[in-house]
């Protein structure tokens, strides 16, 4: 196990001030009653605050035989010890209410052993309240940090980490990028106009590398929950790089993952309890050799081979909410393992879920980040999912967590929203991810915008359905993701790439952007995932395309950079985009428009949806002019031009104008 932040009690120069009022006794005083003999590796979390809501805190205890410890506490009440299982682990449940920043002595003893901790509790930066979450003023922007910068720093290799090769010409090994690289590009973000910064998962990842060439540098595989991964940097690297990023104004997001966990962690080759993991009877097949993938193993006498216990997910989201659904399927989709190197966690265990719930918010505490997205949100138990998000709003009532939830429905989206009228159960969730709009905009930008159905029609036929979210300004919308194609695929089709993001930027939503898109990275996933998660060009020592500035950008990158960035920066601070009322017309000739409407200001997002010329019908759209209004002068946001919408408009093949007036 790895050796963590545990405060042993040894004499200090100072006296040891006790956390409470009362019980306080002097360091030396204690120092004489302790006996360094009864071993603990770690306690989770490694520290906690004081003045919380919540006055219950749960401390896990790693240490061998730790489980049949007597425990006691001086500032402090103990209101259950649980003891699981394994015999190394001891959960403790304190209750601090009232307890003010300090120590608390925690003595554990096992027979005539006895070990005393000092475990700190800290101040507050800000109460609760203060931290403010992403909202859809925000555009977040979308990296993943291995792929994106490395610093000037950055070692060779991680002493005790198991066996990783950074290697950039294999798409699906570790390429080296790390929270220092990112920290020394913050101005980037600034000059592009981006708002707030999304890392996929910053935290230990120590699985090995597998000998087909795969590894976990993509982040979602957990084990350690409070500790950044030592080949991005450290705790305190990822402190300082939040505070950096709040100094030019920027948020930072946090990817977390409660659904799984990866297949090094400790609660793997020593599970807590027979129910930390979901269906885990498969681990002693593993050790075995039992292929879990085909589910079967040859028997050496020649008989039947028996099926493995290995259950996989069904990755079919739609029975978490089917009012239908069969025992079997719900079972399948939020008991089976994502993948068999990610053990599924058992959120239904309030043990579990009390430490995941914890794990959150003590990143929120000490590193300051401003939101949390989640990962494979609805695979979790929904019960579980809901309480951490009810416990969360009601510490940090302004903070924000959007929930992966992908299904292409809205109905489906629209009841995992935060008091969905359409669920009987409240999720307490405030922002879902829009794949219906992914979906239908990567079908729109291969057809041509009829009458009908297709092209732009899919999407007018998706906000359609804005009725049924709770606050659609609190739905975050994209074009691409790592988890899919990137939206130019292998090409560079810029006229479509405009379009899609001058109406991502525009429309009632939170938008969000995948790293690269503004200098034109491209790929698809048919080979591998890690062809949609390249290298940022210039992010890394002996690149000679550098894309972070205008000099080693392409005249197409520096064209494309210079477009969006215009239109981020008119974006960031705009009422009427991040308030106004919201308009759409039916296509019509095969221009769609979309307009936002605020007091007597007015954006118009107007998309010629063919590859044939096409003029835009004026006068169909007079409910958005004033009717005093004798002139009607637009001006294109991002190039400056003026139009006059007294007349018709020429639009040349899928031309995107965002007009203000």
């Amino acid at each position: 196990m790895k050796k963590n932040k545990v405060f042993m009690f040894i004499c200090s120069l100072c006296g040891l001030v006790t956390a409470c009022n009362n019980g306080a006794k002097d360091a030396k005083t204690l120092a004489q009653i302790t006996e360094n003999d009864v071993q603990i590796s770690r306690i989770d979390p490694t520290d906690w605050y004081a003045g919380m809501k919540d006055p219950s805190l749960q401390l896990m205890v790693y240490g061998q035989g730790i489980r049949e410890a007597e425990v006691k506490v001086k500032g402090a009440k103990i209101d259950s010890v649980v003891r699981l299982d394994s015999p190394n682990y001891l959960l403790v449940y304190l209750n601090v209410k009232g307890c003010k920043a300090g120590t608390l002595p925690l003595t554990f003893k096992l027979g005539d052993k006895k070990t005393t901790v000092a475990y700190e509790l800290k101040e507050r930066e800000k109460a609760g309240e203060e931290r403010m979450g992403f909202s859809n003023a925000d555009v977040l922007y979308m990296l993943m940090p291995d792929r994106f910068a490395q610093g000037e720093n950055h070692p060779a290799q991680i002493e005790g980490m198991n066996t990783y090769k950074e290697d950039r010409s294999q798409p699906s090994l570790r390429h080296g990028g790390d929270l220092e690289g990112i920290q020394q590009h913050l101005d980037y973000f600034n000059e592009l106009g981006v708002t707030a910064l999304w890392f996929t998962p910053v935290l230990e990842n120590n699985s090995p590398d597998q000998e087909n060439g795969f590894s976990t540098y993509h982040g979602y595989a957990t084990t350690d929950y409070y500790r950044v991964d030592p080949r991005f940097g450290t705790n305190e690297q990822y402190r300082t790089l939040v505070a950096e990023a709040h100094k030019k104004g920027l948020k930072v997001v946090m990817d977390m993952i409660f659904n799984h966990c990866g297949f090094e962690h400790p609660w793997v080759t020593d599970m807590p309890s027979k129910d930390w993991l979901n269906t885990p009877e498969w681990l002693s097949e593993k050790k075995s050799g039992r292929d879990p993938m085909t589910g079967f193993t040859a028997n050496a006498d020649g008989s039947e081979p028996m099926k493995s216990a290995y259950l996989q997910t069904s990755y079919k989201l739609t029975p978490v909410m089917d009012p239908y659904a069969s025992e079997v399927d719900r079972h399948e989709t939020t008991d089976g393992w994502f993948v068999p190197s990610m053990p599924d966690l058992n959120q239904r265990n309030p043990h579990v879920m009390k430490y995941l719930i914890q794990n959150s918010i003590w990143w929120i505490e000490t590193v300051g980040i401003d939101g949390i997205r989640m990962d494979t949100y609805p695979y979790a138990d929904r019960a579980g999912m809901a309480e951490w998000m009810k416990v969360l709003d009601n510490e940090y009532p302004n903070f924000n967590t959007v929930g992966e939830t992908w299904v292409t429905e809205p109905a489906y989206t629209a009841a995992w929203q935060k008091n969905s009228r359409l669920s009987e159960t409240n999720s307490y969730l405030k922002t879902v991810m829009d794949f219906s709009f992914f979906d239908k905009l990567n079908q729109a930008k291969h057809e041509e915008t009829d009458g009908w159905w297709n092209g732009y029609n899919r999407i007018y036929n998706s906000l359609v359905y804005d009725y049924l979210y709770e606050e659609p300004s609190n739905v975050m919308a994209f074009i691409e993701n790592h988890d899919t194609d990137r939206f130019l695929a292998n090409g560079q089709d810029t006229l479509m790439l405009k379009q899609a993001l001058a109406l991502l930027l525009t429309m009632n939503r939170t938008p969000q952007l995948y790293y690269g898109t503004e200098v034109l990275m491209n790929g698809t996933k048919e080979v591998t995932d890690g062809n949609v998660r390249k290298d940022f060009p210039g992010g890394f020592p002996g690149d000679t395309h550098n894309c972070f500035t205008a000099e080693g950008r392409s005249q197409a990158e520096q064209t494309m950079f210079t477009w969006l960035s215009n239109l981020l920066h008119w974006r960031n601070g705009n009422e009427t985009i991040i308030r106004g009322y919201q308009t759409q017309f039916c296509p019509w000739k095969g221009v769609y428009v979309l307009a936002r409407r605020w007091h007597h200001n007015t954006v118009m997002t107007i998309l010629n949806g063919t590859s044939q010329p096409t003029v835009l019908e004026v006068d169909r759209y007079k409910e958005l002019f004033d009717k005093d209004q004798l002139q009607r002068e637009a001006v294109d946001v991002i190039s400056g031009k003026k139009y006059d919408l007294t007349k018709d408009l020429e639009l040349s093949p899928r031309q995107t104008l965002v007009l203000e007036f």
